[in-house]
């Protein structure tokens, strides 16, 4: 996946979203852009977008809800 170069979708449950962020941060690199949502359609709708490294700093520091769609960039270093 760390060469292709179209985005692609996980589905990921709140116990392991964090790890899962870290480890897409270091076989695809920190810098990729991605986005994570939680919750999506429903009252505590969330998105939050950056590079994986943000996203994984970001999802470190809070209390962690709800199941969660990441969407990582593909590779645009072609």
């Amino acid at each position: 996946m760390a060469e292709h170069e179209h985005s692609f979708i996980l589905y990921e449950s709140p116990h392991r979203i964090i790890k899962t962020l870290n480890q897409l941060a270091e076989f695809l690199g920190e810098d990729r852009q991605a986005s994570v949502s939680r919750e999506i359609s429903k009252m505590f709708e969330e998105t939050k977008r950056g590079t994986l490294m943000e996203l994984a700093e970001y999802f470190e520091s809070g209390k962690i809800r709800g199941e969660f769609v990441i969407v990582v960039a593909g590779n645009t270093d072609k």
